[in-house]
């Protein structure tokens, strides 16, 4: 199974649970309708990547979210993610009524950064992605439609959590095509503190 660092210590996630739909301007960027409930589907241990590739058969985009790490009936701990998708082919399955995984759950497609432990997660805690040193996304706990610990209360009636399982939030707008050679840069701030950061280069 593929491994996460936590506190510079590795850990096995059974699974990366994402949440789709979380904020309102990326909702509109895509042309989607806002959800009546919480948007989840599932990538499984075998898309967790610690690099980031530009091209899988087909361009890629990136979307930059706030991730935590579930352990013992809450996230314990945060880092910087990229949920990588196959817009293209995610845009053909949907307009079919049919599953996102092959546009959402291949091999690489959940690129995660180091995570801290935290102890309290509020409306404070915030991402930043910067491509080639230009800020391209930023937003937070405070612009999502469902927050951090409804999210957890909501998955606990359908899925079973397991310890070490990260959840990604959602992405905040500015999502766009990985460029070969492109530089990423990013970072979980709570307010000006700087909590962690990831850095990758698109191969």
């Amino acid at each position: 199974m593929r491994s996460i660092k936590v506190d510079g210590k590795a850990v096995k996630p059974s699974k990366v649970v994402c949440i789709g739909r979380n904020y309102v301007e990326h909702i509109a960027e895509l042309g989607n309708e806002v959800p009546d409930e919480m948007v989840v589907f599932i990538k499984p241990n075998s898309a967790i990547s610690s690099g980031l590739t530009a091209h899988h058969q087909e361009p890629l985009h990136y979307e930059g979210e706030l991730c935590f790490v579930y352990q013992q009936g809450k996230f314990s701990a945060v880092g910087f993610g990229l949920d990588l998708t196959k817009r293209e082919l995610q845009s053909k399955l949907k307009a079919k009524g049919l599953p996102w995984e092959r546009a959402k759950a291949f091999d690489g497609a959940a690129v995660l950064g180091h995570f801290v432990s935290i102890d309290n997660i509020d409306d404070n805690l915030r991402l930043e992605l910067k491509i080639d040193d230009k800020l391209i996304q930023a937003g937070g706990i405070s612009l999502m439609m469902y927050k951090p610990d409804i999210i957890v209360e909501q998955l606990k009636q359908f899925i079973t959590l397991e310890d070490g399982d990260v959840v990604m939030t959602g992405t905040p707008k500015g999502v766009g095509v990985v460029s070969p050679a492109a530089r990423f840069d990013g970072a979980i701030y709570c307010g000006n503190t700087l909590l962690a950061s990831s850095h990758w280069v698109a191969t």
